[in-house]
């Protein structure tokens, strides 16, 4: 193998703190186990670190196709705060100079907007209400799944009680989102992982921890599906917008405060998009060498 090609370009890139490795699978030959190469680069110690990486591809149904992996290996079906680092990728690297694009996912195509001032505002389809396509089995028919009861140890509870009561919504990836008095002592991994892992999740499930501070302002911490606690999560974000504007506590438009930076949320409520507009910026290039036993893509040139 040459010098040059045993080394994988890189960018890392974030959305309001959520931090991202892009690969671009249109200029460059990427790992043939994007996966495993996931579960190396991801580590924070001994690789670079992220929260999700972010794989450009060429795309026969939209613009591009964007691929998303989790340190732990696992593959997603839609991130949107890192749709919004996608597209500053894709403008600012030459693969295209428009204003709006549709990317693929496997939650179908998102259409990320240019907002100005490095600020991405995303459509976000239709929320996904009905529990059997969340997937959730609390709750029954069209939904949507409210307040509904899950039990849990005593000593993860935030109370202290048996249970909690949370609302679940589908984003293009499952949420569960349950509003405490205080997120900064919120436990938020033991409890978000136990919740992530629980068998009403049928896909696991991102599990969003909230306070109200007013009808439009919401804190949010958030622990990550086969990533765990990160600075910010977009579709988490609009997630809960969507069950606190259905419960009653909130109305659009909504700040949501993550603890890498603020989204503003947009729902006109049942049979209507949700849009998202935040920031994306690029925080350094870099190369990461490939092992000896990770081969590459075959390309067609």
């Amino acid at each position: 193998m040459s010098e040059q090609a045993a080394f994988i370009p890189f960018t890392k890139m974030h959305g309001a703190g959520n931090d991202y490795v892009v690969l671009d699978g249109i200029r460059d030959a990427l790992p043939r186990d994007l996966a495993a190469f996931a579960v190396r680069t991801g580590d924070r110690h001994l690789g670079v670190g992220f929260d999700q990486m972010l794989v450009v591809r060429q795309s026969s149904a939209a613009d591009f196709r964007m691929e998303i992996f989790n340190p732990d290996g696992s593959q997603v079906e839609m991130c949107a705060n890192g749709i919004r680092a996608f597209f500053k990728y894709v403008r600012d690297h030459g693969h295209c100079d428009a204003d709006e694009i549709g990317v693929e996912t496997l939650s179908g195509i998102v259409r990320p907007a240019w907002a100005g001032q490095d600020q991405v505002r995303v459509d976000m389809a239709h929320p996904v209400l009905a529990p059997a396509k969340i997937p959730t089995t609390l709750g029954e028919g069209e939904g949507p799944v409210l307040d509904a009861v899950l039990e849990v140890p005593a000593e993860l509870s935030p109370d202290g009680s048996d249970r909690v009561r949370l609302s679940s919504i589908s984003m293009g990836n499952p949420h569960a989102v349950l509003e405490v008095d205080n997120v900064d002592d919120a436990p938020v991994e033991a409890l978000g992982s136990f919740i992530e892992n629980h068998p009403a999740f049928p896909n696991r499930v991102n599990v969003e921890f909230i306070t109200v501070v007013s009808p439009n302002h919401i804190r949010q911490r958030t622990w990550e599906r086969g990533t765990g606690e990160t600075l910010a999560c977009g579709s988490g974000a609009c997630a809960v917008a969507v069950s606190a504007i259905l419960r009653g506590v909130a109305r659009s438009p909504l700040r949501i405060e993550l603890r890498g930076g603020d989204l503003e949320i947009e729902w006109a409520g049942t049979g209507s998009h949700v849009f998202m507009t935040g920031p994306a910026a690029e925080v350094f290039e870099g190369r990461i060498e490939l092992c000896g036993d990770e081969e590459l893509e075959v390309r067609d040139v």
